[in-house]
Formats: C-alpha cells, sequence, structure tokens
C-alpha cells in the first residue's frame, strides 16, 4: 500500500472533523449571540444565579464557537464547550422545573468527541503554555 492510499481515510477523517466543527461552531455562534438578548432573561431569572450567568454563557459559546475555526486553539475550544454544556445539562435536571437536557447533552457530546479527536492540538498549546 503506498503512502497516498493510506493518507486517504486521514484526510477524510479530517474533513469529517472539520465538518463537525464547523456545524458546531454555527451553533454556538447563532446560541450565544441569542443569549444577549430579551427572550432568555426569565429562563436564567428561573435558574436563581441572575443575569450574569447569560451574559457568561453567551460570552464563552461565541468564544468557544471562535476557537473551533482556529486549527490551534480547536481542542481547548471543544474542551471548554464540553464544560459549558456539562453546566447546561446540569441545570436543566436540577434547577429548572420543566428542564430538557437532550439538546446540551448531545452538544456537549459532539464537543467531546471534537475534543477527543484534536487531543493533539490540545497536548501542544499546553506543552508550549507550560513548557513540557
Amino acid at each position: 500500500m503506498s503512502d497516498q492510499t493510506a493518507s486517504v481515510p486521514v484526510k477524510v477523517g479530517n474533513i469529517v472533523v472539520w465538518a463537525l466543527q464547523l456545524a458546531l461552531a454555527a451553533y454556538f455562534l447563532y446560541s450565544g449571540w441569542l443569549l444577549f438578548g430579551d427572550d432568555f432573561v426569565k429562563k436564567f431569572d428561573e435558574i436563581g444565579f441572575g443575569q450574569w450567568l447569560r451574559y457568561l454563557t453567551g460570552t464563552l459559546e461565541i468564544a468557544g464557537a471562535l476557537g473551533l475555526l482556529i486549527p490551534r486553539l480547536c481542542g481547548l475550544a471543544a474542551l471548554g464547550l464540553f464544560g459549558v454544556m456539562v453546566g447546561a445539562v446540569t441545570t436543566e435536571l436540577f434547577l429548572l422545573d420543566h428542564g430538557d437536557a437532550k439538546l446540551p447533552a448531545l452538544l456537549g457530546l459532539v464537543a467531546l468527541v471534537i475534543a477527543v479527536l484534536r487531543r493533539d492540538t490540545v497536548k501542544a498549546v499546553v506543552a508550549q503554555v507550560f513548557g513540557k
């Protein structure tokens, strides 16, 4: 088997992961932007932590979405978005009367898959920051 034939599945896999990253980035850009509007004021009042959490969540979602588009940061961004979705699932299950955790759980799973598949970028950034 030639090197060219062996690299085809790797290239296809990379394209698929980038497609996932683009889709997730588009969702979180939209979702994060909506959190700065008035539509979510009532929901965040029900959560009980105040509106600062809405702004923080929106900022984290937008930052994570942009990070997914930067090759060097995509793994860390996915890991961060996974953390945001863990918080969202927890909130939906335990703090809201009629919470539905399916969508944040699915988004968190996709973010975790991307973080695992892009773990080399996470390792590179950690090594550069901590000098290892």
